[in-house]
């Protein structure tokens, strides 16, 4: 009986050594017989659905075994630089472009190398770059547009100068507040959105394209008529645009109820303005007085690597296969974002798409935002930039001065 149970022993030993031996097999890859990998992808509730569709074509192509993990966007960033080196972050994850370039030079993220497929032009790299140094794979675009709601007026108003002839209609008039008018409205008091006034007066964050923050160009003299050209429009507008914590919903209350003809908003607001019932068209932001385009913040998403990942190689795969042509279409088709891809952007902009439409051709004004560390200092000093000139507490010139000069001294204290 002992040299029968040993007999039997001895077999199942055999059994399960081959079977480990099968399993290492089928997870090789097809170029050498190592071991393809494993993944995982961290991303926000609204991407699960989306990635989870591509997993299986991944898979299947790579071999590597992949796992989604729900995870909030922010909450994943700020966490990277603890989670990384504790092995708890995912490997790939989603970044807003402004916070590539901060990750990246503190170590945290993966290089990257671009595909030779023509997939980015040279503003999309310049969104992932940093030190000449690549930490991203480009994802989707976005830029500040011109909303209308086409019951009130026929068409996209092409120039600042029709916008200020609206403000004439009877329609438009704000009626607790005599000779104001809700014709078109921007919350310039938001640093994100008025910049791209201020860039086409011939103001700049940084100099030497944004890597220079010893060079702070917010008080040009360009950057002060753009100011004083704003104030004009405070001007017009009712006291509630003054208030930065209510002025964003003030606009948009007056946009879905009709009372305005015209809005700088972001596309991130068109499903609820869809929802709204609003019957909007959606174009570039009109020509200013000085003849200039708009030139608001490039925006957008990329795919990043940690620097943390258990297997480089898989993480950059992924970034390559997510952000090709089919992908990027398919990211349209699902969500209606719009797509870095070169290819698929001029595939979706043959569609005709309003929306789709505006943002390519705005983003193609834009301004990437620049991502150094020292941008942290500009939200903080330009905060009150545009109240301080439009609620009369200071001119143009001093409001623009002194947020200089507050954006400055914080830099030199902490950098």
């Amino acid at each position: 009986m002992k040299k029968f149970a040993l007999i039997v022993m001895l077999v199942s030993l055999f059994a399960l050594a081959a079977c480990g031996g099968d399993k290492e097999e089928g997870n090789s890859s097809t170029d050498g017989g190592e071991s393809a990998g494993t993944l995982e992808i961290g991303v926000e509730a609204g991407y699960i659905d989306y990635v989870n569709e591509l997993v299986p074509a991944f898979e299947d192509e790579t071999g590597i075994d992949v796992t989604v993990t729900e995870r909030d966007l922010f909450e994943t960033l700020e966490a990277l630089p603890l989670d990384g080196p504790a092995g708890i972050a995912p490997d790939v994850m989603i970044a807003p472009y402004d916070r590539v370039g901060n990750l990246g030079q503190q170590g945290h993220l993966a290089e990257y190398a671009f595909p030779d497929d023509g997939r980015y032009d040279d503003l999309d790299k310049q969104q992932v770059t940093i030190d000449d140094k690549t930490y991203g794979a480009p994802f989707v675009i976005e830029s500040l547009i011109l909303y209308y709601n086409k019951d009130l007026i026929d068409q996209a108003p092409a120039t600042f100068e029709e916008l200020e002839a609206l403000t004439e209609d009877d329609r438009f008039a704000f009626e607790s507040e005599s000779g104001r008018s809700t014709a078109f409205l921007a919350n310039w008091l938001d640093f994100y959105s008025t910049y791209g006034l201020l860039s086409a007066y011939g103001g700049y964050v940084f100099g030497e394209n944004g890597t220079n923050p010893e060079d702070v160009g917010l008080n040009t003299d360009g950057a002060i008529e753009g100011i004083e050209y704003a104030t004009e429009w405070f001007n017009k507008w009712p006291q509630g645009m003054l208030d930065a914590t209510t002025a964003g919903n003030f606009i948009d209350e007056q946009f879905t109820t009709g009372k305005a003809a015209a809005i700088i908003g972001g596309p991130w607001s068109a499903s609820n303005y869809k929802e709204a019932g609003v019957n909007y068209g959606v174009s570039m932001i009109p020509t200013l007085p000085n003849g200039e385009e708009y030139q608001p913040f490039a925006g957008g998403k990329a795919w990043i690597a940690s620097a943390y990942a258990k297997d480089a190689d898989a993480a950059a795969k992924w970034l390559d296969f997510v952000t090709n042509q089919e992908n990027q279409q398919k990211l349209y088709d699902d969500k209606g974002e719009v797509p870095a891809n070169q290819m698929t952007r001029a595939t979706v902009s043959e569609a005709g798409d309003e929306l789709t439409t505006a943002v390519i051709n705005q983003y193609n004004n834009a301004i990437p935002m620049p991502n150094i560390p020292q941008m942290a200092e500009v939200w903080t000093g330009a905060a009150t930039l545009m109240f301080d000139a439009a609620s009369g507490n200071k001119t143009a010139e001093e409001a623009a001065n002194d947020a200089v000069n507050v954006i400055s001294e914080n830099i030199s204290q902490k950098y």
